[in-house]
């Protein structure tokens, strides 16, 4: 667990849960899902003596819940709002070690490249009060150690106070409702990310699926990466709905009354418009990539189709050459005593001839039809 008092002139993070709540500024108070777990009755009395209140049931259980979709809830007092964020299986990133969260069943080993292991995501809880925010991770969470690095490392430490103070165009989190956006637009960098991985993986297999000599296609991968697209589809769809609740939710707070409080409501508007929007992009793209996999599947089979028309064509033509040869030469091998050319000396290279012209007639006027060629 990680506890940070933010305020307007600096952050400090403080080394066990606070006794009362601090004149200025907010706390954010960021736990492990085991850690809050084993916590829990600790928290709440602490939320009990900082703000007043204790999180409902049913929000603790969202909040312990590992496999719980993204959405938005809230009562008179707090907002919660769920946020599923990539996590990585096998290793394969610093989240790895979380990808299924506490509690939650072990996930199956996943073949294929690594930009496919990926697609893997965990629950993020975010509990926004006045001036307090409580956020659930998974076990050792990378998303939230690297914005409390980053909140750390953009101000200067001063020893003699024991708090950071802010450097020049350094600007820290009003209110625990915009420092609940920086972390989600933080998880949601993590998809944009991933684009670029999907975007060139796909590039990849498309080139594979239409080389016309193609013969062996990784159909089980290709198969686990449409799988993957429908899943992270529905993902960012859950994802962009819990934001646009948020949205709402946000048009029915009562307006501030100093013109201060104004500009910090407009700006957590325009910031909670812009992670909709970078939701919507990644949407809009994985869209297009299953668009982009049907459209190489179906080219593929088009290919493969193609090709084999062409083989058939040929396989016909070549057919359709020998068949007056096979005629002459039944007509030649029949049991009669008197037939054409069959006495003579020279009959026999007559009736190769007559083939051979047959033959090379037939072959040339093949070509120019292009029966013959070969479709490029």
């Amino acid at each position: 667990m990680r506890i940070f008092h933010i305020h307007s002139g600096g952050v400090q993070e403080l080394a066990e849960l606070p006794t009362q709540m601090p004149a200025q500024g907010f706390v954010w108070i960021a736990c492990a899902r085991p850690a809050f777990q084993a916590r829990l009755a600790e928290i709440q009395a602490s939320l009990q003596t900082l703000v007043g209140l204790q999180l409902v049931d049913l929000h603790v259980s969202d909040l312990l819940n590992a496999q719980l979709p993204s959405h938005y809830d809230y009562t008179s007092q707090y907002d919660l709002l769920v946020f599923r964020r990539l996590a990585t299986l096998n290793g394969d990133a610093p989240d790895a070690p979380s990808a299924a969260g506490a509690g939650a069943p072990p996930s199956l080993k996943r073949s294929g490249p690594p930009v496919l292991r990926r697609i893997d995501t965990s629950p993020v809880g975010f509990a926004v009060f006045d001036q307090l925010l409580l956020t659930v991770h998974p076990a050792d969470c990378a998303v939230r150690d690297a914005y409390a690095t980053r909140l750390l490392a953009s101000l200067p430490t001063s020893p003699s106070e024991g708090r950071s103070s802010p450097v020049p165009g350094a600007r820290v989190p009003t209110s625990p409702a915009d420092l609940m956006l920086r972390v989600v637009n933080l998880m949601v960098d993590g998809y944009l990310d991933l684009r670029r991985e999907l975007t060139r993986q796909l590039d990849h297999w498309q080139n594979e699926l239409l080389k016309p000599r193609a013969r062996y296609v990784n159909w089980t991968s290709l198969l686990e990466a449409r799988l993957s697209l429908h899943m992270l589809d529905e993902i960012c769809e859950d994802q962009r709905t819990a934001v646009q609740d948020w949205i709402d939710a946000l048009e029915t707070w009562a307006l501030p009354e100093t013109p201060l409080g104004l500009r910090e409501l407009d700006l957590l508007k325009v910031r909670s418009r812009d992670v909709l929007e970078h939701i919507e992009r990644v949407v809009h793209h994985v869209r297009r990539l299953e668009q982009s996999t049907e459209t190489a599947v179906q080219m593929h089979f088009s290919v493969q189709s193609n090709r084999t028309n062409d083989i058939m064509r040929t396989l016909t033509a070549l057919t359709a050459v020998f068949l007056p040869l096979n005629l002459i030469a039944g007509i030649f091998g029949m049991n009669f005593e008197f037939l054409p050319l069959i006495h003579k000396a020279d009959g026999f290279w007559w009736a190769l001839g007559s083939m051979v012209f047959i033959a090379l007639s037939l072959v040339m006027l093949f070509w120019r039809k292009r029966y013959l060629a070969r479709t490029r």
